[in-house]
Parts: C-alpha cells; sequence; structure tokens
C-alpha cells in the first residue's frame, strides 16, 4: 500500500509555484527530506527516472528509508545499489555526493539534492545539471544556508525557469532583542512558537538567523561578537568584601596551556585569569592552589577529559571540591553557545588582555552535514583561555541562579 505524506501548508505553497529550477532554502524542521522523498516517489509512479542526491551516505539511506515507507511493497528496492524500481518503469537513485564523480553516467528526468549547501559544487554544475540536458527535466535543491557558497548563488539566481523558496521554520521577527511571532506563508504550521523562543534564548543571533530564519551568514564561522566592546573588566588581586568568586580550569602541559579564569559572580567579570605551560602538574596544581586560596569560589569546575581526571582526583584528596566537565561536542557547544550569548547581550566583562580576546575572535564554528556544530581554534592556534572562560562563565550562571533564591541582590540586603 502507498502512504505519501501529506505536505504541510507552506511545502503546498511551494508547490503551487514550482517551476523547472527550484531552490528550497528553508529552516531546521521544515520537513525537506520528506518533502523530496514525496516528489521521489511521485515521479517514478509517473515513469520518470529521478535521482537523489544527498552529502553523506547516512544521509541518502535515511531518504531511501523514507521511500521504502511510503511505497511499501509497490516498489522493488535493492539496498546495496540504492535503487528502487516500480512497475510503472520509474526508477528512484540514491547516491552519497561526496565523491560526485561516481555519480557520472546516469540520466535523470527528475534530480533532487538534500542539504544542498554541504555538496560539492561541482556534484551540480559538473555530473547532476548534465544529466537533464535530454530529458528537459527539473530540479530542487534544498537544504539550510550554509555561509555564501554555490546554493546561495543558486539561491540569488533568476529566471522565469526559477524559483526560490525562503521557508523560515517558523516565522517571527526580533525587535529590541525579544522574539514576536509573525506568520510566513511557507513556514511548518506545525512547530509551536514556544520551542522557536526557547531556542533563541540558548543560540547567538547569527546561529539563529541561519537555522531558523533560512538566512544566508557570510560570516557565521565568527562564534563571539562584541568582544572587545566587553573587555572592560578591571583585575582584581584580592577578592572583594561581599563578593563571590567561581572559577574555570583548562588542563594543558606541553603544546596546550593551562588556563585559569576568576569571575565576580556580583559584577559578570572576568577579574584575572594565568596562563601557563611547560612546567609539571605538581607545578601547576600549586599555582592553582595559591589562586584558589586567595578568591575562595564557591565553584570550581575543570575539565576532566584525560589528563584532567587524575589532576581532578588530586584536588580533591587535598580537600578542594571540583566539578568536573567532561567535553563532549554537545557540552562543548553548550557551554560555547552561552558565552558567546552573553557577550551579544552584554551580560559579562573581560580584561582587555590579547591573548584572551585574540583566542575568541579567532575561534570559529562549523556546521556539519548532521545539523550538529563543531567549535574548535583554526589551525595551529589555542581555545584554551576560550575554554577555560567558558567553563567559569557556565559555574558564574549555576551561581547567579541559586543567588536569584535569596532576592534581586543579595547584597543589597545585607546587614551583617
Amino acid at each position: 500500500m502507498i502512504r505519501l505524506p501529506k505536505p504541510h501548508k507552506g511545502q503546498r505553497v511551494m508547490r503551487a509555484n514550482a517551476r523547472r529550477f527550484n531552490t528550497y532554502v528553508a529552516g531546521r524542521r521544515h520537513f525537506k527530506s520528506t518533502f523530496l522523498s514525496v516528489l521521489a516517489v511521485e515521479a517514478a509512479l509517473a515513469g520518470t527516472q529521478v535521482l537523489v542526491g544527498a552529502p553523506t551516505y547516512d544521509q541518502v539511506r535515511l531518504l531511501f528509508a523514507n521511500a521504502q515507507r511510503m511505497l511499501g511493497d509497490t516498489g522493488t528496492f535493492n539496498i546495496s545499489r540504492m535503487e528502487c524500481v516500480l512497475p510503472t518503469g520509474g526508477t528512484i537513485m540514491f547516491r552519497s555526493l561526496d565523491l560526485p564523480n561516481n555519480v557520472r553516467g546516469h540520466t535523470a528526468g527528475l534530480v533532487l539534492i538534500d542539504e544542498a549547501g554541504y555538496c560539492k559544487a561541482e556534484g551540480w554544475y559538473e555530473v547532476l545539471r548534465p544529466m537533464l540536458f535530454t530529458t528537459g527535466g527539473s530540479a530542487w535543491l534544498a537544504g539550510t544556508p550554509v555561509g555564501r557558497n554555490w546554493f546561495f548563488d543558486e539561491f540569488m539566481k533568476k529566471g522565469k525557469d526559477r524559483a526560490t523558496f525562503q521557508a523560515p521554520t517558523v516565522g517571527c521577527k526580533i525587535v529590541d532583542g525579544e522574539l514576536k511571532r509573525k506568520k510566513h506563508p511557507l513556514e511548518n504550521p506545525n512547530i509551536p512558537f514556544e520551542e522557536i523562543q526557547e531556542y533563541f534564548s540558548t543560540v547567538p543571533l547569527q546561529v539563529f538567523n541561519q537555522e531558523i530564519l533560512a538566512t544566508f551568514t557570510e560570516d557565521l564561522s565568527t562564534v563571539f561578537r562584541n568582544v572587545r566592546g566587553c573587555a572592560t573588566a578591571t583585575e582584581q588581586m584580592d577578592p572583594l568584601p561581599l563578593h563571590s568568586y567561581v572559577m574555570g580550569v583548562d588542563w594543558g602541559k606541553l603544546n596546550d596551556y593551562t588556563v585559569l579564569s576568576v569571575i565576580d559572580t556580583l559584577t559578570n567579570e572576568l577579574v584575572t585569569k594565568e596562563r601557563f605551560n611547560m612546567i609539571g602538574y605538581e607545578i601547576q596544581l600549586d599555582r592553582l592552589l595559591r589562586l584558589y586560596n586567595r578568591f575562595h569560589p564557591t565553584t570550581m569546575v575543570c575539565e576532566a577529559n584525560s589528563m584532567g581526571e587524575p589532576l581532578c582526583d588530586l584536588l580533591e584528596s587535598k580537600g578542594i571540591p571540583v566539578d568536573r566537565f567532561s567535553t563532549t561536542q554537545s557540552s562543548k557547544a553548550k557551554v560555547i553557545d552561552d558565552l558567546a550569548l552573553a557577550f551579544e547581550r552584554n551580560e559579562i566583562k573581560i580584561l582587555n588582555d590579547e591573548t584572551l580576546i585574540g583566542e575568541l575572535v579567532a575561534y570559529e564554528l562549523e556546521r556539519l552535514p548532521s545539523g550538529k556544530f563543531r567549535y574548535s581554534a583554526p589551525p595551529n592556534l589555542h581555545d584554551d583561555c576560550v575554554i577555560s572562560l567558558a567553563l567559569a562563565w557556565w559555574a558564574a550562571n549555576e551561581s547567579n541562579q541559586t543567588a536569584s533564591w535569596l532576592g534581586p541582590n543579595p547584597v543589597e540586603g545585607y546587614r551583617g
């Protein structure tokens, strides 16, 4: 039995206005892959040869599985060849485009590319587009924006045989830093606005613009903005009365640096930072303990990966409480996003330290074909100051959330 999902309202508008070459730029969870799968199945049922491409084999396999669910036992599926043959004579070929030349030699009446921004330009211009020369067939290039690459170029092209669609996940606008609902004819009406509001509060603006509003952002790779504007903190040699402090620790020894960052949770200022390498762990621990005894941080967050685990054990053996931070792709993204938001919203002040500022300005963001983000320093540069500051800021946020139970400003009500 054939079961085709019904396109949502925004997708029905696109279908009604489609032309030969269609560029479908959409926010996350717009159900692009499902939409492309429906187009592929419908065309193949009509006897058309269809080629469905995606950047990686895993994504192609998802599209293959979509078609299997839709067609049931109507089509003959060959998983080793990643192809489906229908009784109508139509076929669907599913191909990974990581090596575009492997797709040469085929003819198609319909070409569908999912996450086109992650595919190589030559895949479209040199291999897939020529497949349509003799058939006069059509194409859909779909995906979330990824900088201003060839997918952006296709989006900008005009012509009587072209249609471009910019479809946000949910229609909205930003007014005075707040997210407001604004319906859009191409949005996915099945996504609750509350979900988008929560996402807006947790990611940097340029990420939100790309991932939700489907906006091509030229410099998405820049993670931290307004860095120099926030470099107004005053260094503190000793703790101030009635102030509380937290510390972030990123370990290093040879090529990397150990960095200690102390934040005043009352003023949200980075008030001191130490950075060193090429010294043994005993000396590193001694320097950390000296700084700890100066400021008596309420929380000390230490990276616990690799060498961090035994160092955390040593600190705890000395009676020093440690919050261990295990760095994974998702946990790192969380603390980096929180720090980036703090800079955007002027919620943090840092020291006017060129090493720190240089690392923050150079820090990069890359969106992977899976949709996840990877944060890192450029090749041959360091990110130890960034990670240490991010851990300290995470601790400061936790501390401030706890303090909020005492009132808007615990110090103001102090009557010691």
